[in-house]
């Protein structure tokens, strides 16, 4: 079968040339970004802006559940939805020879139809918290806004399971190349030393929904940022002091690690610690609340580095499709001595965020 696939991957054709309609904008002034976003949501999958040698591209938040961003692949570009994750550093999409039942509602990627594909010889695989993809590595011109990389590594997914009903086409890693199972070179590495961007500095403003490349606007945060280093320089994991609720330590008693991770939605952490922190929250009914009670709900504050991070109980509490109220803590099993949380979305809301892989640290702010 994979014979025969990549046959058909290496097949010669003529590629027909079609026009391609871009748009880009600059950005100046204090609030034309925040007023932007207001008045035209609908149109931010489609563009992205560049100034001051900072490129700030929009995503778009689908239910608080995950946000994903526009990129394009292949000359001439298709585009795609991609989840842009600091926990994973492949970038994926499907391919035409996906036929499983998560691909055929996504876009797929039409290799014969550009002319700046490149096939490699080699597949991988990846296992995620809610899905499994096994790829080939191939290569092609991606673009996410402005931003260009040519002959970019990346995965053609030939086989999708898990991810049923999301609403995503790929993933976009943005983690070290030390945890990339195809030895690939990351976008973000890629994009600084072609000179794409001055700075290996991207930042997330999840509260407005975009991410940032090659710096960040200090315009969307209040205060200074406090920067945090990384436990290692291999992914964006920091130490956390402790986690507390109403001035009494709830987990994290002797410190322990926390990955800053825009992949995850929810806040994780191991299951008995979370299963305390439930019944803390709402010791009757676990897992759901009742959606009047959130605004009477305790903060939890998460403490790193001597910084005190609020996490009050309406950032805390999901909706599900259903209108049901339940807690955005999610239990997972622990395979390492070291208590580690994941610090998603739900955080990162409330928090501007920049990721510094020149000097592996993360900076927070609250965010305006």
């Amino acid at each position: 079968c994979h014979d025969l696939l990549k046959m058909q991957l290496l097949a010669t054709v003529q590629i027909p040339l079609r026009r391609v309609k871009t748009m880009t904008k600059t950005l100046s002034g204090k609030n034309m970004l925040n007023n932007f976003v207001k008045e035209h949501a609908y149109r931010l999958s489609q563009i992205s802006f560049r100034g001051s040698n900072l490129t700030i591209h929009p995503l778009r938040n689908i239910r608080d559940f995950f946000y994903v961003g526009n990129i394009t692949i292949g000359t001439p570009p298709q585009e795609f939805q991609v989840i842009f994750d600091t926990g994973s550093s492949e970038l994926w999409v499907p391919s035409i020879f996906c036929n499983s039942s998560t691909c055929s509602k996504h876009d797929r990627f039409r290799h014969l139809e550009s002319s700046t594909f490149r096939l490699s010889r080699r597949t991988f695989s990846i296992t995620y918290g809610s899905g499994r993809i096994e790829a080939l590595v191939v290569h092609d011109t991606v673009r996410i806004g402005d931003l260009v990389s040519t002959d970019q590594q990346f995965g053609l997914c030939l086989e999708e399971s898990g991810f049923e009903g999301m609403r995503f086409d790929g993933v976009l890693g943005l983690s070290y190349t030390n945890i990339s199972p195809s030895g690939a070179i990351p976008i973000f590495y890629k994009l600084k030393n072609e000179g794409a961007i001055s700075e290996p500095v991207f930042a997330f403003y999840l509260s407005k929904a975009v991410v940032m490349f090659g710096g960040a606007d200090h315009r969307y945060y209040k205060g200074e940022l406090n920067w945090i280093p990384l436990m290692k320089a291999g992914d964006w994991s920091v130490h956390m002091d402790r986690i507390s609720m109403k001035r009494k330590v709830i987990a994290c008693s002797g410190g322990c690690k926390a990955l800053v991770d825009t992949g995850t939605s929810d806040i994780a952490g191991p299951s008995t610690l979370v299963n305390n922190i439930w019944k803390l929250i709402v010791p009757r009914h676990r897992h759901y609340v009742s959606c009047s009670a959130v605004n009477s709900l305790p903060s939890i504050i998460f403490t790193i580095k001597s910084n005190n991070y609020r996490v009050p109980g309406q950032a805390y509490i999901l909706k599900d499709s259903r209108g049901r109220c339940f807690t955005a803590f999610k239990g997972h099993q622990q395979s390492s001595p070291t208590e580690m949380w994941i610090l998603g979305d739900v955080f990162l809301r409330l928090y501007f965020s920049v990721f510094d892989r020149r000097k592996d640290r993360i900076g927070l702010a609250q965010a305006v």
